[in-house]
Order: structure tokens, then sequence, then C-alpha cells
């Protein structure tokens, strides 16, 4: 048995890692470089004292390390050979890799314990609680100023710290699965969880992430599927919490208002846009298949196979998978597709872990791995669920 001293170790390194994470979510409008070195210089801080204090990972959670090192490792191999067309942008997207890979070891590394694990998962909860709240007065006393104070040069969609309403979205979709287990996990449903569920689904509306609510509420009904099914609560109860969480989400929602999201859902197809972004990322993939454009190069050259005026700069493919395997090539997108198949068992096992699948389906049609404080989000929870349901025998 691991002693109280390693405990206390493993405590304290776990809650150092959720803090950072946290703290730099809280400052995400700031557009300078400093928040995001700040936190990338804490995960490999934290990883690097996991290293020499805490056990190794076991064996049948390593596969997401292995990719993610794998994609370090790429963006290096691709410096040392020169096919990245933009040095710069490489090293830093090299860092941005290092960063998620920093955050899953350290998170798996600490994050063993149940009672510590529920512990960070019910904090994680309230915090989304506080920042959805915020955001969502925020969005009607004080669009486009980071707690009503401080301007993020956006007007509409600025949730809280989040200038971006997709990364919002994203946010929720993590921490959404979280609070609705919390609520449905024990005999007695616990009704104070299931309002901090309804606030999070009404923070997306207010968002008007068309893609985020749509996944938010896919969330919704497969945590309640899964709960009926694994659990054996009954029908009685299930139907229960799923008409509190209706009512109390629905009087939230007439409270706030909808008009932003039903707008957005009138001005077309959610592929707008985006479909030709896809074709155009496609044609880079199949010019360079195999060693990509260099990791973090998306930007710089699709201008080159652009198929129309997007009237702004395009700075993302809208669609992370085919921008992974365009900047690292079919190597790099492999990669990924081997953590995210991967991933479905301790995800789908743990139940509460189902928004790290939410957020890989909803990278398909948007890029919330763009930002390394909101892409770390999907590999701390993956990594809470992986130590809480590692894979016994063969780790592949």
């Amino acid at each position: 048995m691991p002693s109280n001293e390693s405990i206390s170790r493993e405590r304290m390194l776990a809650l150092s890692l959720v803090v950072s994470l946290c703290l730099a979510t809280l400052i995400l409008w700031i557009p300078a470089y400093w928040p995001v070195a700040l936190f990338e210089i804490s995960a490999f801080a934290i990883a690097g004292i996991c290293s020499i204090a805490c056990k190794a990972p076991e064996a049948g959670t390593r596969v997401p390390l292995f990719a993610l090192s794998f994609l370090v490792l790429w963006g290096c191999f691709q410096l040392l050979i020169g096919s990245t067309v933009n040095r710069f942008a490489t090293e830093r997207a090299t860092l941005q890799w290092m960063t998620l890979a920093a955050v899953y070891y350290a998170g798996v590394c600490t994050l063993k314990s149940r009672s510590l694990a529920r512990f960070v998962r019910v904090g994680l909860v309230w915090f989304g609680f506080a920042l959805t709240l915020e955001a969502v007065l925020q969005a009607y006393l004080s669009p486009g100023f980071a707690y009503g104070v401080f301007p993020t040069g956006y007007r509409d969609f600025v949730m809280g710290p989040i200038v971006y309403h997709t990364h919002y979205a994203v946010l929720v979709e993590m921490i959404l699965p979280l609070a609705l287990s919390l609520a449905l996990e024990r005999e007695k449903i616990s009704y104070t969880f299931l309002a901090v569920a309804a606030l999070l689904l009404t923070g997306v509306v207010v968002s008007a992430s068309r893609g985020g609510l749509v996944t938010a509420a896919a969330e919704v009904v497969l945590v309640f599927v899964l709960f009926h099914l694994r659990r054996g609560r009954s029908e009685r109860k299930g139907a229960v919490g799923v008409l509190a969480l209706i009512g109390v989400t629905a009087a939230l929602v007439l409270i706030v208002g909808y008009e932003a999201t039903s707008e957005r859902f009138a001005l077309g197809a959610l592929t707008a846009g985006r479909l030709q972004f896809a074709i155009s990322t496609l044609h880079m993939i199949a010019v360079h298949p195999f060693t990509g454009w260099g990791l973090g190069c998306w930007p710089a050259v699709y201008p080159a196979f652009a198929t129309f005026d997007a009237g702004a700069i395009v700075n993302e493919a809208h669609t992370d998978w085919l921008q992974w395997t365009a900047e690292g090539g079919l190597p790099a997108g492999f990669a990924m597709l081997a953590v995210a198949i991967w991933a479905a068992r301790p995800a789908f096992q743990s139940i509460w872990g189902i928004g790290v699948m939410a957020v890989f389906l909803h990278a398909a049609f948007d890029y919330p791995f763009s930002r390394p404080a909101v892409g770390a989000w999907p590999f701390l929870i993956l990594a809470m669920a992986a130590a809480r349901y590692p894979r016994r025998g063969n780790s592949i």
C-alpha cells in the first residue's frame, strides 16, 4: 500500500495541476503569449516532479502518452529534416503537444485515488458552475468585457474569459457529464448537481454554439441511458431526473433568452464554410500525405489551397482531425485516432468521462484543441478515467 507521504504528495501534485489548468482557463481572454507560456511551464514542472516523486503510470494507461509523445517527436523530426514551411509555428505546436502530454502524464500519475478523483470532479463541477454563472450574467450586462471589466476586442459570444463560444462549449462538454454523474450516482438523485447541469446547458444556449448545443444535448441523453443500463436505476427515478433537468433548463433558458441561438440555427447549415475549408485541407493532405506541412503550419499553407474568399483571415481548418493530418501527415492523424479509439473504453466505463469522446467528435467540425488551456481539459478528464479504469493485460 502507498504510504501517507506518497498519498499526500500525489494529492498536492494533482491539485496543483488542476489549479493551474483552471487559472489558465480564467485568463484565456488575454491575447499575449505569457499566459500560454505560464501554463506550459507549470505543466512541465508538475510532470517533471511526478516523474521523480510518483510511480510510473500503469501499463494499461499509457497509449495516449505514447501517441502524444510520438507527436512531440514527430514535430522535432519535421524541424530536423526541414519539412516544415514555418519553423516557428512548428516549434510552438510541438510545445503545445508536449503540454498535453505533460497534463495527461501528471494526471494519470496522481489521480489514482478514488476519493481524490471524486474530490477533483466535484471541484471542477463547481468551477464550471461559477464560470457559467458569471459568463451568462456578463453576456447580458457587459457583452465583450471579460468579467465585466476587461475589454476583449470582441462583442458577440464572449463567455466569461473565453472569447470563442466553441471553446466555452468544449469546457461545458467536459464538465456536464461530471455534474450529471454526481447527480445520479447515489441512490437518491442530487437535485443540486442536476441544477448545476441545467445551468451549464443554459450557458451553451446563451453562447449560441450550435455544435456545442447539439453535442451537449447528446451527452445528456447518453449519460441517462448509461446510468439506466449499467447502474440499474429504475425507470421512475430516471424519468424524474430527466423531467427535472428539462424543467430547470427550460425555466433558465426562458429567463435568459434563446434568440441568439435560434438566429444562428436559422442562418444556414452548420457546415457552411467548413466544407470548403475541409476540401482545401484534403488537398493539402494529398500533396504531403506522409510528412505533412509541419505542425502548426495550416494557416500558412491554406491560402495556396483556398477555393473561396472568406472575407477574413482563416487561422484554423474548423476540423482538427483534418488539420492534424495536413500538418503532421497520416502518422499524426493515426496517432490521434488511436487515442480516440483507446479512450472510448475508460470514458464509457466511467460514464462521467464521456465528455472526452464528445470533444473528439466536436473536433470533426471545429477546433477545440487549438489552445493549450482548452485542449488540456479532455486529457485531464481522460487521465482521471484511465487511472480509475486502467486496461488490464495487454495495454494496446
